[in-house]
C-alpha cells in the first residue's frame, strides 16, 4: 500500500489557502478515484481505495501544518511501511509558478509541514510533489502570504497543477517515479513573459 499525505491546515478558514495545496490536491485525487477521505485516527483523515492497480491510503493530517510529522509518525509506526511507499504533496513558494516538481528525497527546504515530517520520522529518502503557489510579493511577510487565497486568475493554474499532480501520482504508482519526474518536471503550464 502507497500512503499520499496532502499537507494543509484543517479549518474552513485555511481550506482555499496557497498553504492547503495538499489538501487541495487529496480532495481532487479522492473525488476522482471515489475514494471517501473522512476516517479519522492517525491526527488525522483518511480514506483507502485503488489507483493503477495499487491500494493507496490517502491522508489529510489534522495536526495544523507545523506539526504534520506528528500524523505521519503515527502512520509510519503503526503499519510499518518503508519511507519509498509514502508519498507528500505540499504547496512550494521557490518554484516557478504554473509547474510542479517530483523530488525522490531530500531536505524540508523552508518548508515547516516537511521539516515535521523528516523530524518525527527521522528519514528524507521518501518521495514528494511540490505545487507551486506563487512567489511572495516583497510586502507581505511569509506567513500571511502562504495563508492567502488565490486570485481568480490564479485558480485555473492550481486546478491545472493539481490535475498534474494527480496525473504524477498514476505514473508512479503504475510505473516509476522515475518516468513520472521525467515526464512532469518539465511541464509548464504558463508561457515565460518576454519581458
Amino acid at each position: 500500500m502507497y500512503f499520499i499525505v496532502g499537507l494543509g491546515n484543517p479549518g474552513l478558514q485555511y481550506e482555499n489557502t496557497r498553504h492547503n495545496a495538499g489538501f487541495l490536491t487529496i480532495d481532487y485525487i479522492a473525488s476522482k478515484y471515489n475514494i471517501d477521505v473522512r476516517r479519522s485516527k492517525f491526527k488525522s483523515l483518511y480514506g483507502q481505495g485503488e489507483i493503477s492497480g495499487q491500494k493507496v491510503m490517502l491522508i489529510k493530517p489534522q495536526t495544523f501544518m507545523n506539526n504534520s510529522g506528528e500524523a505521519v509518525r503515527e502512520i509510519k509506526n503503526f503499519y510499518k511501511f518503508d519511507s519509498d511507499k509514502l508519498i507528500v504533496i505540499y504547496d512550494d513558494i521557490d518554484i516557478e509558478f504554473g509547474t510542479i516538481r517530483i523530488r525522490k528525497k531530500g531536505s524540508a527546504g523552508t518548508h515547516n509541514g516537511m521539516k515535521s515530517i523528516i523530524y518525527q520520522i527521522q528519514d528524507d529518502n521518501f518521495p514528494r510533489i511540490k505545487i507551486a503557489v506563487g512567489k511572495k510579493p516583497e510586502y507581505m511577510n511569509l506567513a500571511n502570504f502562504v495563508l492567502s487565497g488565490f486570485s481568480q486568475k490564479e485558480v485555473s493554474v492550481i486546478e491545472d497543477e493539481i490535475r498534474l499532480a494527480s496525473d504524477a501520482i498514476e505514473t508512479i504508482l503504475a510505473d516509476s517515479i522515475d518516468k513520472s519526474m521525467n515526464k512532469f518536471n518539465s511541464i509548464k503550464l504558463l508561457e515565460e513573459d518576454n519581458e
